[in-house]
């Protein structure tokens, strides 16, 4: 009997010590989470354990498990009881390398460089990652930039969220996406890949983008309001363009994003196949059968135009072919939303942040709901929507074994009061806590 008892105690002894081995080999975490939202959409959990191993969500466990309950030893415990714990939120559609400043010089971008511009951004990635968003898709930008950015962020050697981006868009020439206004000299110094005409040049600008490292496509298919052009909102690229510019995205295995405000416009690009629309502020009833119809997304980025209508009031720099698209399309936004709400339309969560304030993200949240989604669909936007959008459905959007531990908390439940969304205690991205009090 003794040497049983002894033989036991030297297997269990055993035991703790490979598990404590294998924990310091495998990164073992362990949080206790008070009220888990697992998988945006259905019913959250009280009271479970998420263990994570390697960056990675290994298992979920009902109740709080102890290091030892699980066969750990040594492994500290973050304890999340009193908080809401959520997946990591992904933005559709940001601009991470700028933001704007009512009080700063228009002209300001003639006078910086890129590493200028990286400098700026180090606030802009801290504060979105510290405001939950953990995953972003970044829609324009130059292409060295931000894939420099972009390998700075996966290292950790500066704090931001993970970012899939486009480079620049592929525009028209003279279209929104290429320069206005400014001298001949200057004009010609722009030397965009992604500007193009007729549809085998629209093809060499895909290529060019993906050769530069895109892994999105962000096509601008319409006017846009906050370029320097009073040439309307209305459809830019051909539909033949369009066409063209889809088929050589997918044929590399590129989505394609739809900056596209005027109904003509985002129609042409959901016939040509594109898969989101980006703002979609003029979406109508034929819209919301093609979107259905080619299982396509809005992206409604409703926040930019609230920003842009409240800088009106304190920037008087702002020119006057830019205040009339303003005032033309911020009235018709909230009514194309219900719209394409109410049909049934997908919906995947996209700010435009940089045209906002980076890090009040969750604004959009808020917005979303006052204009007639749900609290619980609000979130799905930002998880399960957006990570099915990007295509890493497999890896973010919810909290299951197997996928990337990207992890927020706030303090209380907004499923009730979405507003709290705006308030995230706690951030891990990749299994590295960013942010906790």
């Amino acid at each position: 009997m003794k040497r049983i008892l002894l033989f036991s105690l030297f297997c269990f002894s055993l035991f703790l010590s490979v598990s404590a081995n294998l924990a310091a080999q495998n990164k073992i975490q362990i949080i206790h989470a008070g009220t888990l939202l697992a998988i945006p959409g259905e019913a959250p959990l009280s009271n479970q354990t998420v263990v994570i191993s390697n960056g990675a969500i290994e298992s979920i466990y009902s109740g709080y498990k102890t290091s030892s309950e699980l066969g750990f030893s040594g492994v500290e415990i973050t304890d999340l009881k009193n908080k809401f714990v959520m997946p990591g939120f992904i933005d559709m559609h940001t601009h991470v390398t700028g933001e704007r400043d009512p009080d700063a010089n228009p002209h300001e971008w003639t006078t910086l460089n890129d590493q200028d511009l990286a400098f700026k951004s180090l606030p802009y990635l801290k504060r979105t990652l510290h405001a939950g968003f953990t995953t972003v898709r970044n829609l324009g930008a130059d292409a060295e930039l931000i894939g420099a950015i972009q390998r700075a962020t996966a290292k950790g050697l500066i704090t931001g969220p993970r970012i899939v981006y486009s480079g620049g868009a592929i525009s028209a020439t003279g279209g929104h996406g290429d320069s206005h206004g400014y001298r001949v000299e200057i004009l010609e110094l722009d030397k965009n890949v992604g500007i193009c005409d007729g549809a085998d040049d629209c093809r060499r600008a895909v290529r060019a983008r993906v050769k530069q490292g895109a892994g999105v496509i962000k096509i601008t298919a319409t006017g846009g309001v906050l370029s320097n052009t009073a040439a309307g909102l209305s459809q830019q690229l051909t539909d033949e363009e369009m066409k063209s510019i889809v088929d050589a995205a997918h044929s590399l295995g590129r989505k394609v994003a739809a900056h596209a405000h005027a109904a003509d416009g985002i129609n042409a690009a959901l016939r040509a196949g594109v898969n989101s629309i980006d703002h979609g502020s003029y979406l109508d009833d034929e819209s919301v059968k093609l979107f259905l119809e080619n299982d396509a997304w809005l992206v409604p980025t409703l926040l930019a135009g609230i920003s842009v209508r409240d800088e009106l009031a304190i920037n008087d720099q702002i020119p006057p072919a830019i205040i009339d698209k303003i005032n033309t399309v911020v009235p018709v936004v909230e009514a194309s939303f219900k719209r394409a709400l109410n049909g049934g339309v997908n919906i995947a969560f996209g700010t435009d942040s940089g045209v906002s304030k980076h890090g009040e993200n969750a604004r959009e949240f808020e917005i979303m709901v006052d204009y007639g989604m749900s609290e619980s669909h609000a979130i799905k936007t930002a998880t399960i929507n957006a990570a099915k959008l990007l295509g890493m459905e497999d890896q973010l959007g919810s909290i299951e074994a197997g996928k990337i531990a990207d992890i927020i908390a706030v303090n209380n439940n907004p499923l009730e009061n979405i507003s709290e969304l705006k308030n995230v205690t706690f951030v891990m991205k990749n299994g590295v806590i960013y942010k906790m009090k």
